[in-house]
């Protein structure tokens, strides 16, 4: 699962722990060059509303903290995104009670979407890929909205399950190790890239080296030399 995090645009938080934001917007390109385009939640959340389920709001992403959820009549997409009510349950969750008071003084800003990728497209021009249709699993408040940091964790368990990320995840986890925007582009695009494509097709001893790689990152991000 994959998460992506915004400021959110709080109307007002009412006594009952009542409270509107934007869970995504559309057309913004993040710094993976992905950008989410208008649409993508559509068949989620009919999905939803067949089943009569609603969409849990999260504490940090934690599914074990549940603190409210989602009026599934009210989150719908408009022209800026994907925008909803949530209720808080000032009763029942502790957490609760810290993102209502957070929210009220401002203090806490974010809203943060947890998804998997359905479907998506990318420009050989731009590198941009375009998410275009994607399964919603739950909005979280957060302290912080933090996209970056929570992406470069889900980039680390890809490593971790032998998967390789792609080239502008990778690139990611060279600037978080040290590395320079030039110097992560050019290991990037002349080890990984090779990587994927022998890969693909079928050289056991590059898939070797890979999974070499992939024990290196995910234990403390510690690079050969190239």
């Amino acid at each position: 699962m994959q998460v992506r995090s915004f400021d959110y645009d709080v109307k007002a938080v009412s006594e009952e722990g009542i409270f509107t934001g934007y869970g995504s917007v559309f057309g913004v390109v993040d710094s993976y060059n992905e950008v989410v385009a208008p649409g993508a939640f559509l068949e989620s959340l009919a999905e939803a509303k067949s089943k009569g389920r609603s969409f849990p709001v999260l504490w940090q992403h934690n599914t074990g903290e549940p603190i409210g959820s989602w009026d599934t009549e009210q989150l719908k997409e408009d022209e800026r995104g994907l925008i909803g009510a949530g209720e808080l349950w000032l009763d029942d969750a502790p957490y609760a009670r810290i993102a209502y008071r957070g929210m009220k003084a401002r203090a806490i800003t974010g809203l943060s979407i947890g998804y998997y990728v359905r479907e998506s497209s990318r420009d050989e021009k731009t590198g941009i890929r375009t998410l275009t249709k994607l399964d919603l699993v739950e909005i979280s408040i957060v302290t912080v909205p933090a996209n970056d940091e929570a992406r470069t964790d889900v980039i680390k368990s890809k490593l971790a399950h032998g998967g390789l990320p792609s080239l502008p995840e990778f690139e990611q986890l060279l600037r978080e190790a040290g590395f320079s925007k030039t110097q992560s582009a050019v290991i990037a695009n002349r080890g990984l890239k090779h990587m994927l494509r022998s890969e693909s097709e079928g050289d056991q001893a590059e898939t070797q080296i890979a999974k070499a790689l992939h024990e290196q990152l995910s234990q403390g991000l510690t690079l050969p030399t190239f």
